[in-house]
């Protein structure tokens, strides 16, 4: 049922495995490496064509300084962090307590309410970019970052909802039994009891929403124009006019773009796997 080991497998299979692993993990990185190369690049040589031979000069400096300072940049930069951060706070505590609630409660609409959340994540959100935009527009939250932030935090509570409640439905039932033999409240339970053994869980849901949310262009797009309150994903746009595409500055927006995310799972990454993997082994 399950794959065999690559430490019990032939000889022959490590081999293949060997020599695959390193030309796969190549295909994976280049294209990073080519933005990465273009990003110090001067502008002459996308003009010459050159596009994936060696830079003629190394412009690092010149084209992160004007990234930096003579761009929007910073401003999507911030827009993304007013974004993302209140989405990641909204998100995780909403589905914390109604994970809490579909998890420990029983009555009979538990299945059926459990279901909505989870018929949610099915709905491809692509079809809903007329109705959304328009009920921006009724709401006068279009081109807002607070209805960025709306929207996000009411799509990603579908999917943590089923995250908290599946791990919380692995918790040791007794304690929440415990406590209530005790007369504690059931809010005092959530804070006192459950919330501290959710700690991995909300850690790596934290990561992931906040990679999500950090990395969508879709509906920045979509809901949002100008640097008044688009996030960076949809900012680094910007550095196309009409007659020509700075690509070596849109590469370097992209690199700076790319670095929160990545900071953020190195720093959390313990705790991420953590989450990710307590209650898979019995």
């Amino acid at each position: 049922m399950f794959p065999t080991p690559l430490e019990k497998r032939p000889a022959s299979a490590k081999t293949v495995y060997q020599m695959v692993l390193p030309l796969a993990l190549i295909a994976w990185l280049l294209p990073l490496l080519a933005v990465a190369v273009f990003s110090v690049k001067p502008a002459a040589d996308f003009t010459n064509a050159n596009y994936w031979g060696m830079p003629s000069s190394f412009d690092f400096f010149e084209n992160y300084g004007q990234v930096f300072f003579n761009s929007d940049m910073p401003r999507y930069l911030l827009n993304s962090v007013f974004i993302t951060v209140p989405t990641v706070i909204g998100a995780v505590t909403l589905s914390a307590m109604a994970g809490f609630a579909l998890g420990v409660y029983r009555f009979k609409a538990n299945i059926w309410i459990f279901f909505m959340f989870v018929a949610g994540n099915f709905v491809p959100f692509q079809i809903l970019m007329v109705p959304v935009r328009d009920l921006t527009l009724e709401l006068g939250l279009y081109n807002t970052k607070t209805g960025l932030v709306l929207f996000h935090i009411a799509f990603q509570t579908g999917f943590c909802t089923l995250f908290m409640r599946n791990f919380i439905r692995a918790l040791p039932f007794e304690l929440i039994e415990a406590a209530r033999v005790e007369g504690i409240s059931e809010i005092r339970i959530f804070w006192y009891v459950v919330l501290p053994l959710m700690k991995p869980a909300l850690a790596a849901l934290s990561v992931l929403i906040f990679t999500f949310i950090w990395n969508d262009y879709f509906w920045a797009v979509v809901l949002t124009q100008g640097p008044e309150s688009q996030p960076v994903t949809a900012g680094i746009t910007a550095f196309n006019s009409q007659f020509r595409a700075m690509y070596h500055l849109m590469s370097a927006g992209s690199i700076v773009a790319a670095l929160p995310p990545v900071a953020m799972f190195f720093l959390m990454q313990k705790h991420f796997i953590a989450g990710l993997t307590l209650g898979a082994v019995k």
